[in-house]
């Protein structure tokens, strides 16, 4: 069996996306000359993927909705407007992702937990997305240690963490969450939002008959468990080195396919003057983010193993 079977199996999914998902681990630098595939699915994928149910979407559904009112609609870093419903669906990968850790944090250390989004909007950096820890037995204190969470879609390979932000927080975890752009929508088919209200509603002042309302119904997407993968982490407190880059020289352009550490404007001329390209420096499968200063770190680049988890363990 291929290793794009074993995912597309692990994670019910099709083999298209669990191709996907493993050309953007080799993108990242995830699966490497010291690392094949089979040993990246045994020790790294299978072991840190968790499953979010139905219970668990609609706590983190609703609790971006208690805040969607008081958020900004546009994107860090630009100025493209969201409407209401696409950011309250961005909101609720950004909570899914934080309910993955908590659920790892339960199922790999041991650790119940608590999460902070009674506080603050989206469009605040908050440095503590774990605002409560429980020991089994314990009572529940504040982590020792302040961790952010940043969430993001199968696609993506950059651990990016703009302007100040990095300094902010000890350790910057990485999720990766198996919503598609119609997660929201395969939440209402199941609780029969569309069926028995929006359909209903369209049949009822003669927009739809009721072959058109069941084949519009039956071509909706269906909800099932949501795959996270926790991809890893990074500490604030470690040296990390000037330009710190790998990539790939062409004829003419430059691909940056590996950074660990901080990125500063002027650093891509830099790389441009040093491997003396006479064209662009982009990186790999985004080609420039909004901001120039920041953090940047390639998934390949994230501490993952259990090792590095009971390091958390013992400090949080």
């Amino acid at each position: 069996m291929s290793i794009v079977s074993d995912i597309a199996n692990l994670l019910n999914i099709e083999e298209t996306e669990a191709s996907m998902i493993l050309a953007k681990a080799m993108a990242g630098g995830e699966i490497n000359e010291l690392m094949s595939e089979k040993e990246w699915f045994e020790n790294r994928f299978q072991p840190n993927i968790v499953f979010i149910d139905e219970d668990g979407y609609t706590k983190m559904c609703v609790d971006a909705l208690k805040i969607l009112g008081s958020t900004a609609a546009t994107d860090y870093g630009s100025s493209r407007q969201r409407d209401l419903g696409q950011l309250w669906a961005d909101m609720t990968r950004g909570y899914l992702g934080e309910f993955a850790f908590q659920m790892f944090l339960k199922k790999n250390l041991g650790f119940d937990s608590k999460l902070g989004h009674e506080i603050g909007n989206l469009d605040e950096f908050l440095p503590q997305d774990i605002h409560f820890i429980k020991e089994p037995e314990g009572e529940y204190r504040t982590p020792k240690l302040t961790i952010s969470i940043k969430t993001s879609k199968w696609n993506g390979i950059w651990l990016d963490i703009p302007g100040d932000q990095f300094n902010h927080s000890d350790i910057h975890v990485f999720v990766k969450v198996g919503t598609g752009r119609d997660h929201l929508f395969a939440f209402f088919k199941k609780i029969s939002v569309f069926r028995d209200k929006v359909l209903m509603k369209g049949q009822s002042v003669g927009a739809l008959t009721a072959k058109e309302s069941e084949d519009i119904y039956n071509g909706l997407p269906n909800f099932s468990m949501i795959p996270a993968y926790i991809c890893g982490y990074v500490k604030k407190n470690k040296d990390y080195c000037d330009l710190p880059y790998g990539g790939k020289k062409g004829r003419k352009n430059y691909t940056i396919k590996e950074w660990c550490g901080a990125i500063k404007s002027g650093d891509l001329e830099k790389i441009k003057k040093k491997e003396n390209i006479n064209g662009s420096v982009k990186f790999e499968g985004i080609g420039e983010f909004a901001h120039d200063s920041g953090y940047l770190f390639n998934t390949g680049n994230l501490l993952w193993k259990k090792s590095d988890w009971d390091e958390i363990k013992l400090k949080i």
